[in-house]
Protein backbone atom coordinates (compact mmCIF):
# COMPACT_ATOMS: atom_id res chain seq x y z
CA UNK A 1 0.00 0.00 0.00
CA UNK A 2 1.42 3.35 -1.06
CA UNK A 3 2.18 6.01 1.54
CA UNK A 4 2.60 9.78 1.27
CA UNK A 5 6.38 9.61 1.23
CA UNK A 6 7.11 12.87 -0.61
CA UNK A 7 3.66 14.43 -1.03
CA UNK A 8 0.12 13.92 0.23
CA UNK A 9 -1.65 11.30 -1.87
CA UNK A 10 -5.36 11.55 -2.67
CA UNK A 11 -8.15 9.02 -2.88
CA UNK A 12 -11.90 8.81 -2.24
CA UNK A 13 -14.31 6.34 -0.70
CA UNK A 14 -15.61 4.64 -3.81
CA UNK A 15 -19.10 5.21 -5.12
CA UNK A 16 -19.35 7.84 -7.87
CA UNK A 17 -22.41 9.18 -9.70
CA UNK A 18 -23.45 6.96 -12.62
CA UNK A 19 -24.01 8.31 -16.15
CA UNK A 20 -27.68 8.67 -17.11
CA UNK A 21 -27.48 6.15 -19.97
CA UNK A 22 -26.00 3.52 -17.66
CA UNK A 23 -28.91 4.07 -15.28
CA UNK A 24 -31.33 3.46 -18.15
CA UNK A 25 -29.93 -0.04 -18.53
CA UNK A 26 -30.10 -0.63 -14.78
CA UNK A 27 -33.68 0.63 -14.57
CA UNK A 28 -34.77 -1.65 -17.40
CA UNK A 29 -33.23 -4.66 -15.65
CA UNK A 30 -34.81 -3.84 -12.29
CA UNK A 31 -38.24 -3.33 -13.88
CA UNK A 32 -38.03 -6.58 -15.85
CA UNK A 33 -37.96 -4.86 -19.22
CA UNK A 34 -36.11 -6.28 -22.20
CA UNK A 35 -32.77 -4.70 -23.11
CA UNK A 36 -29.64 -5.51 -25.08
CA UNK A 37 -27.36 -7.33 -22.62
CA UNK A 38 -24.32 -7.09 -24.90
CA UNK A 39 -24.86 -3.36 -25.36
CA UNK A 40 -25.06 -2.98 -21.58
CA UNK A 41 -21.82 -4.88 -20.99
CA UNK A 42 -20.02 -2.84 -23.66
CA UNK A 43 -21.34 0.44 -22.27
CA UNK A 44 -20.39 -0.57 -18.71
CA UNK A 45 -16.82 -1.26 -19.84
CA UNK A 46 -16.67 2.14 -21.55
CA UNK A 47 -18.13 3.91 -18.50
CA UNK A 48 -15.55 2.37 -16.18
CA UNK A 49 -12.76 3.45 -18.51
CA UNK A 50 -14.14 7.00 -18.57
CA UNK A 51 -14.65 7.30 -14.82
CA UNK A 52 -11.12 6.05 -14.13
CA UNK A 53 -9.75 8.52 -16.66
CA UNK A 54 -11.68 11.39 -15.06
CA UNK A 55 -10.43 10.50 -11.59
CA UNK A 56 -6.84 10.61 -12.80
CA UNK A 57 -7.49 13.87 -14.65
CA UNK A 58 -8.96 15.37 -11.45
CA UNK A 59 -5.75 14.55 -9.61
CA UNK A 60 -6.85 11.47 -7.67
CA UNK A 61 -3.89 9.15 -7.03
CA UNK A 62 -5.67 6.04 -5.73
CA UNK A 63 -8.70 5.31 -7.90
CA UNK A 64 -11.55 2.82 -8.23
CA UNK A 65 -14.23 1.88 -10.76
CA UNK A 66 -16.88 4.14 -9.23
CA UNK A 67 -18.73 0.96 -8.18
CA UNK A 68 -20.44 1.13 -11.59
CA UNK A 69 -20.79 -2.64 -11.92
CA UNK A 70 -22.79 -3.13 -8.74
CA UNK A 71 -26.44 -3.98 -9.21
CA UNK A 72 -27.73 -1.60 -6.54
CA UNK A 73 -26.38 0.06 -3.38
CA UNK A 74 -22.98 -0.26 -1.73
CA UNK A 75 -24.43 -2.86 0.68
CA UNK A 76 -27.45 -4.45 -1.01
CA UNK A 77 -25.37 -5.35 -4.09
CA UNK A 78 -24.49 -8.49 -2.11
CA UNK A 79 -27.98 -9.83 -2.88
CA UNK A 80 -26.80 -10.58 -6.42
CA UNK A 81 -23.60 -12.25 -5.21
CA UNK A 82 -24.87 -14.42 -2.36
CA UNK A 83 -27.34 -17.29 -2.26
CA UNK A 84 -29.82 -17.83 0.53
CA UNK A 85 -31.80 -14.58 0.55
CA UNK A 86 -35.19 -13.51 -0.76
CA UNK A 87 -36.87 -10.10 -0.82
CA UNK A 88 -40.39 -9.38 0.40
CA UNK A 89 -42.45 -6.19 0.58
CA UNK A 90 -42.02 -4.39 3.88
CA UNK A 91 -45.18 -4.19 5.93
CA UNK A 92 -46.54 -0.65 6.49
CA UNK A 93 -44.85 1.01 9.45
CA UNK A 94 -42.18 -1.69 9.76
CA UNK A 95 -39.38 -0.28 7.62
CA UNK A 96 -36.11 -0.80 9.59
CA UNK A 97 -34.38 1.88 7.51
CA UNK A 98 -36.87 4.49 8.71
CA UNK A 99 -36.05 4.25 12.40
CA UNK A 100 -33.42 5.77 14.65
CA UNK A 101 -33.06 8.50 17.26
CA UNK A 102 -32.11 11.15 14.68
CA UNK A 103 -35.14 10.29 12.54
CA UNK A 104 -37.41 10.41 15.57
CA UNK A 105 -36.26 13.88 16.61
CA UNK A 106 -36.44 15.31 13.07
CA UNK A 107 -39.37 13.29 11.75
CA UNK A 108 -40.89 16.12 9.69
CA UNK A 109 -37.55 16.81 7.99
CA UNK A 110 -37.09 13.17 6.97
CA UNK A 111 -40.66 12.90 5.70
CA UNK A 112 -40.02 15.90 3.46
CA UNK A 113 -36.58 14.68 2.36
CA UNK A 114 -37.79 11.27 1.28
CA UNK A 115 -40.90 12.20 -0.67
CA UNK A 116 -40.68 10.81 -4.22
CA UNK A 117 -39.39 13.38 -6.69
CA UNK A 118 -37.56 13.50 -9.99
CA UNK A 119 -34.22 14.24 -8.33
CA UNK A 120 -33.48 11.50 -5.85
CA UNK A 121 -31.17 12.72 -3.08
CA UNK A 122 -32.10 10.06 -0.56
CA UNK A 123 -33.69 6.66 -0.77
CA UNK A 124 -35.32 4.35 1.77
CA UNK A 125 -35.48 0.67 0.87
CA UNK A 126 -38.97 -0.79 0.47
CA UNK A 127 -38.09 -4.51 0.64
CA UNK A 128 -37.42 -6.83 3.55
CA UNK A 129 -34.52 -9.23 2.98
CA UNK A 130 -34.90 -12.67 4.56
CA UNK A 131 -32.37 -15.50 4.77
CA UNK A 132 -34.22 -18.69 3.80
CA UNK A 133 -31.38 -21.02 2.74
CA UNK A 134 -27.60 -21.59 3.17
CA UNK A 135 -25.43 -18.57 2.32
CA UNK A 136 -22.79 -19.15 -0.34
CA UNK A 137 -20.87 -16.78 -2.57
CA UNK A 138 -22.27 -17.01 -6.10
CA UNK A 139 -21.09 -13.72 -7.60
CA UNK A 140 -17.67 -14.58 -9.00
CA UNK A 141 -18.79 -13.94 -12.55
CA UNK A 142 -19.98 -10.42 -11.78
CA UNK A 143 -16.97 -9.71 -9.57
CA UNK A 144 -14.45 -10.92 -12.15
CA UNK A 145 -16.18 -8.81 -14.81
CA UNK A 146 -15.74 -5.76 -12.60
CA UNK A 147 -12.08 -6.59 -11.99
CA UNK A 148 -11.43 -7.07 -15.71
CA UNK A 149 -13.16 -3.80 -16.64
CA UNK A 150 -11.21 -1.96 -13.96
CA UNK A 151 -7.85 -3.42 -14.92
CA UNK A 152 -8.45 -2.58 -18.58
CA UNK A 153 -9.23 1.01 -17.61
CA UNK A 154 -6.10 1.29 -15.46
CA UNK A 155 -3.87 0.58 -18.45
CA UNK A 156 -4.69 3.98 -19.92
CA UNK A 157 -4.04 6.15 -16.86
CA UNK A 158 -1.25 6.90 -14.45
CA UNK A 159 -2.51 6.01 -10.98
CA UNK A 160 -0.49 5.33 -7.86
CA UNK A 161 -2.80 2.50 -6.81
CA UNK A 162 -6.27 1.06 -7.31
CA UNK A 163 -8.96 -0.26 -4.97
CA UNK A 164 -12.36 -1.92 -5.07
CA UNK A 165 -14.88 -1.33 -2.27
CA UNK A 166 -17.15 -4.06 -0.90
CA UNK A 167 -19.25 -4.41 2.25
CA UNK A 168 -18.26 -5.67 5.69
CA UNK A 169 -20.34 -8.51 7.20
CA UNK A 170 -22.14 -6.07 9.51
CA UNK A 171 -23.06 -3.83 6.57
CA UNK A 172 -23.80 -6.32 3.80
CA UNK A 173 -27.56 -6.71 3.39
CA UNK A 174 -28.36 -4.68 6.54
CA UNK A 175 -31.45 -5.32 8.66
CA UNK A 176 -31.65 -8.81 7.23
CA UNK A 177 -34.04 -11.26 8.81
CA UNK A 178 -33.25 -14.89 9.61
CA UNK A 179 -35.54 -17.84 8.88
CA UNK A 180 -32.89 -20.48 8.17
CA UNK A 181 -30.02 -20.50 10.66
CA UNK A 182 -30.53 -21.45 14.29
CA UNK A 183 -29.68 -17.92 15.39
CA UNK A 184 -28.35 -14.61 14.04
CA UNK A 185 -24.83 -15.47 15.14
CA UNK A 186 -24.73 -18.50 12.85
CA UNK A 187 -26.06 -16.38 10.00
CA UNK A 188 -23.38 -13.74 10.60
CA UNK A 189 -20.55 -16.30 10.54
CA UNK A 190 -21.91 -17.86 7.34
CA UNK A 191 -22.15 -14.44 5.73
CA UNK A 192 -18.59 -13.55 6.73
CA UNK A 193 -17.20 -16.78 5.37
CA UNK A 194 -19.04 -16.29 2.09
CA UNK A 195 -17.77 -12.71 1.76
CA UNK A 196 -14.21 -13.92 2.33
CA UNK A 197 -14.34 -15.25 -1.25
CA UNK A 198 -15.03 -11.73 -2.50
CA UNK A 199 -12.32 -10.17 -0.34
CA UNK A 200 -9.67 -12.69 -1.33
CA UNK A 201 -10.52 -12.55 -5.04
CA UNK A 202 -10.00 -8.78 -5.11
CA UNK A 203 -6.65 -8.95 -3.31
CA UNK A 204 -5.45 -11.89 -5.39
CA UNK A 205 -6.13 -9.79 -8.50
CA UNK A 206 -3.56 -7.24 -7.31
CA UNK A 207 -6.13 -4.59 -6.38
CA UNK A 208 -6.50 -3.11 -2.91
CA UNK A 209 -9.55 -4.27 -0.95
CA UNK A 210 -11.70 -1.60 0.71
CA UNK A 211 -14.17 -2.86 3.30
CA UNK A 212 -17.09 -0.46 3.76
CA UNK A 213 -18.74 -0.52 7.17
CA UNK A 214 -21.18 2.33 7.76
CA UNK A 215 -23.23 0.07 10.02
CA UNK A 216 -20.35 -0.04 12.50
CA UNK A 217 -21.19 3.51 13.60
CA UNK A 218 -24.81 3.85 12.42
CA UNK A 219 -26.05 1.00 14.59
CA UNK A 220 -25.60 3.16 17.68
CA UNK A 221 -28.33 5.51 16.41
CA UNK A 222 -30.57 2.52 15.67
CA UNK A 223 -29.89 0.78 19.00
CA UNK A 224 -29.59 3.52 21.64
CA UNK A 225 -32.20 4.10 23.05
CA UNK A 226 -33.76 1.80 24.14
CA UNK A 227 -30.47 -0.07 24.38
CA UNK A 228 -27.42 1.22 26.24
CA UNK A 229 -24.00 2.23 24.98
CA UNK A 230 -22.62 -0.97 26.52
CA UNK A 231 -25.08 -3.01 24.46
CA UNK A 232 -23.91 -1.26 21.31
CA UNK A 233 -20.22 -1.57 22.22
CA UNK A 234 -20.59 -5.33 22.68
CA UNK A 235 -22.38 -5.55 19.33
CA UNK A 236 -19.62 -3.64 17.54
CA UNK A 237 -16.85 -5.59 19.26
CA UNK A 238 -18.38 -8.86 18.08
CA UNK A 239 -18.72 -7.60 14.52
CA UNK A 240 -15.09 -6.46 14.47
CA UNK A 241 -14.08 -9.98 15.48
CA UNK A 242 -16.25 -11.45 12.72
CA UNK A 243 -14.78 -9.08 10.13
CA UNK A 244 -11.27 -10.05 11.18
CA UNK A 245 -12.28 -13.68 10.79
CA UNK A 246 -13.40 -12.92 7.23
CA UNK A 247 -10.07 -11.18 6.53
CA UNK A 248 -7.87 -14.02 7.82
CA UNK A 249 -4.99 -14.80 5.47
CA UNK A 250 -5.21 -11.48 3.61
CA UNK A 251 -2.21 -9.17 4.17
CA UNK A 252 -3.19 -6.12 6.22
CA UNK A 253 -1.33 -3.76 3.88
CA UNK A 254 -3.76 -4.73 1.09
CA UNK A 255 -6.85 -3.72 3.11
CA UNK A 256 -8.56 -0.34 3.58
CA UNK A 257 -11.34 -0.05 6.17
CA UNK A 258 -13.94 2.71 5.78
CA UNK A 259 -16.22 3.90 8.58
CA UNK A 260 -18.76 6.70 8.31
CA UNK A 261 -21.93 7.67 10.15
CA UNK A 262 -24.33 6.58 7.44
CA UNK A 263 -23.81 9.43 5.01
CA UNK A 264 -27.47 10.40 4.69
CA UNK A 265 -28.11 14.17 4.46
CA UNK A 266 -29.62 14.65 7.90
CA UNK A 267 -28.84 16.34 11.23
CA UNK A 268 -26.89 13.40 12.75
CA UNK A 269 -27.37 14.72 16.27
CA UNK A 270 -27.34 11.21 17.73
CA UNK A 271 -24.15 9.87 16.11
CA UNK A 272 -21.82 7.95 18.40
CA UNK A 273 -18.64 9.97 19.12
CA UNK A 274 -15.51 8.66 17.44
CA UNK A 275 -13.57 8.67 20.71
CA UNK A 276 -15.92 6.04 22.11
CA UNK A 277 -15.33 3.49 19.33
CA UNK A 278 -11.92 4.34 17.86
CA UNK A 279 -10.29 1.52 19.84
CA UNK A 280 -12.53 -1.03 18.13
CA UNK A 281 -12.01 0.51 14.69
CA UNK A 282 -8.26 0.17 15.11
CA UNK A 283 -8.68 -3.51 15.98
CA UNK A 284 -9.74 -4.21 12.39
CA UNK A 285 -6.91 -5.92 10.50
CA UNK A 286 -6.38 -3.18 7.92
CA UNK A 287 -3.48 -1.13 6.66
CA UNK A 288 -5.48 2.08 6.22
CA UNK A 289 -8.50 3.57 7.98
CA UNK A 290 -10.80 5.91 6.05
CA UNK A 291 -12.76 8.08 8.47
CA UNK A 292 -15.49 10.67 7.96
CA UNK A 293 -13.95 13.98 9.12
CA UNK A 294 -15.10 16.89 6.92
CA UNK A 295 -18.76 17.43 7.77
CA UNK A 296 -19.66 19.85 10.59
CA UNK A 297 -20.83 17.06 12.88
CA UNK A 298 -17.48 15.26 12.90
CA UNK A 299 -14.76 17.66 11.75
CA UNK A 300 -13.77 18.43 15.34
CA UNK A 301 -12.88 14.79 15.89
CA UNK A 302 -9.45 15.20 14.29
CA UNK A 303 -8.37 16.02 17.85
CA UNK A 304 -9.14 12.43 18.91
CA UNK A 305 -5.83 11.48 17.30
CA UNK A 306 -3.97 13.68 19.80
CA UNK A 307 -4.85 11.12 22.47
CA UNK A 308 -5.10 7.96 20.35
CA UNK A 309 -1.92 6.65 18.77
CA UNK A 310 -2.25 5.47 15.19
CA UNK A 311 -0.60 2.03 15.23
CA UNK A 312 2.84 1.80 13.66
CA UNK A 313 2.75 1.14 9.94
CA UNK A 314 -0.91 2.14 9.56
CA UNK A 315 -2.38 4.92 7.39
CA UNK A 316 -5.15 7.38 8.22
CA UNK A 317 -7.23 8.62 5.28
CA UNK A 318 -9.54 11.27 6.76
CA UNK A 319 -12.36 12.83 4.82
CA UNK A 320 -11.26 16.36 3.95
CA UNK A 321 -14.10 16.89 1.44
CA UNK A 322 -17.78 16.30 2.18
CA UNK A 323 -20.03 14.40 -0.21
CA UNK A 324 -23.10 15.87 1.48
CA UNK A 325 -23.03 19.55 0.47
CA UNK A 326 -23.06 21.27 -2.91
CA UNK A 327 -20.58 23.83 -1.61
CA UNK A 328 -17.13 23.08 -3.07
CA UNK A 329 -14.54 23.26 -0.32
CA UNK A 330 -11.75 25.79 -0.91
CA UNK A 331 -8.35 24.15 -1.53
CA UNK A 332 -6.81 26.15 1.32
CA UNK A 333 -9.42 24.82 3.76
CA UNK A 334 -8.70 21.30 2.51
CA UNK A 335 -4.98 21.91 3.02
CA UNK A 336 -5.64 23.08 6.58
CA UNK A 337 -7.54 19.90 7.31
CA UNK A 338 -4.77 17.72 5.87
CA UNK A 339 -2.02 19.55 7.77
CA UNK A 340 -3.93 19.20 11.04
CA UNK A 341 -3.92 15.43 10.70
CA UNK A 342 -0.32 15.32 9.47
CA UNK A 343 0.86 17.27 12.51
CA UNK A 344 -0.73 14.70 14.79
CA UNK A 345 -0.06 11.35 13.11
CA UNK A 346 2.82 12.18 10.72
CA UNK A 347 2.70 13.31 7.12
CA UNK A 348 3.68 9.89 5.65
CA UNK A 349 0.69 8.37 7.43
CA UNK A 350 -1.98 10.63 5.89
CA UNK A 351 -3.85 10.22 2.60
CA UNK A 352 -6.53 12.78 1.71
CA UNK A 353 -9.99 11.32 1.07
CA UNK A 354 -13.70 12.11 0.98
CA UNK A 355 -16.16 11.52 3.80
CA UNK A 356 -18.21 8.99 1.88
CA UNK A 357 -19.35 8.06 -1.61
CA UNK A 358 -21.16 10.57 -3.81
CA UNK A 359 -23.80 7.98 -4.81
CA UNK A 360 -24.48 5.29 -2.22
CA UNK A 361 -26.66 3.47 -4.70
CA UNK A 362 -27.19 3.78 -8.42
CA UNK A 363 -30.25 6.05 -8.34
CA UNK A 364 -29.12 8.04 -5.32
CA UNK A 365 -26.75 10.99 -5.49
CA UNK A 366 -25.72 13.56 -2.91
CA UNK A 367 -24.52 16.37 -5.23
CA UNK A 368 -24.68 17.23 -8.91
CA UNK A 369 -22.10 15.32 -11.00
CA UNK A 370 -20.32 18.51 -12.03
CA UNK A 371 -19.93 19.43 -8.36
CA UNK A 372 -18.57 15.98 -7.53
CA UNK A 373 -15.72 16.46 -9.99
CA UNK A 374 -15.09 19.99 -8.76
CA UNK A 375 -14.77 18.68 -5.22
CA UNK A 376 -12.24 16.02 -6.25
CA UNK A 377 -10.23 18.60 -8.18
CA UNK A 378 -10.28 20.93 -5.17
CA UNK A 379 -9.09 18.09 -2.95
CA UNK A 380 -6.15 17.44 -5.27
CA UNK A 381 -5.23 21.13 -5.19
CA UNK A 382 -5.57 21.18 -1.41
CA UNK A 383 -3.25 18.18 -1.17
CA UNK A 384 -0.72 20.02 -3.34
CA UNK A 385 -0.84 23.04 -1.03
CA UNK A 386 -0.53 20.83 2.06
CA UNK A 387 2.40 18.97 0.52
CA UNK A 388 4.22 22.23 -0.06
CA UNK A 389 3.69 23.20 3.57
CA UNK A 390 4.65 19.80 4.95
CA UNK A 391 7.69 19.08 2.80
CA UNK A 392 9.20 22.38 1.68
CA UNK A 393 8.07 25.15 4.02
CA UNK A 394 9.26 25.69 7.58
CA UNK A 395 6.86 24.02 10.00
CA UNK A 396 6.19 24.18 13.70
CA UNK A 397 8.85 22.80 15.96
CA UNK A 398 8.73 19.04 16.11
CA UNK A 399 6.50 18.47 13.09
CA UNK A 400 9.25 17.31 10.73
CA UNK A 401 10.78 15.24 13.49
CA UNK A 402 7.45 13.59 14.27
CA UNK A 403 6.73 12.94 10.61
CA UNK A 404 10.15 11.41 10.02
CA UNK A 405 9.77 8.85 12.79
CA UNK A 406 6.12 7.96 12.08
Amino acid sequence: MKRSTHRILTTHVGSLIRPAKLLNFVRARQEGQSFDEKAYEKFLTDCVAEVVRRQAHAGIDIVDDGEFGKSTSWSLYALTRLSGFEQRPIKPGANPFARGADRERFREFYEELEKPNERIWSNVTTQDVVCVAPIHYTGLGELKRDIENFKAALKDVKAEEAFLPVAAPSSAIPDRKNEYYRNDEELLIALAEALRTEYKTIVDSGILLQVDDARAAVTYDRMVPPGSFDDYYRWLSRHVDVLNHALEGIPEDRIRYHVCWGSWPGPHTTDVPLKKIVDLILKVRAGAYLMEAANPRHEHEWSVWKDVKLPDGKILAPGVVSHGTNVVEHPELIAERIVRFARVVGRENVIASTDCGFAQEQFNRRVHPSIMWAKLESMAEGARIASEQLWTRPTRSGVERQASVS
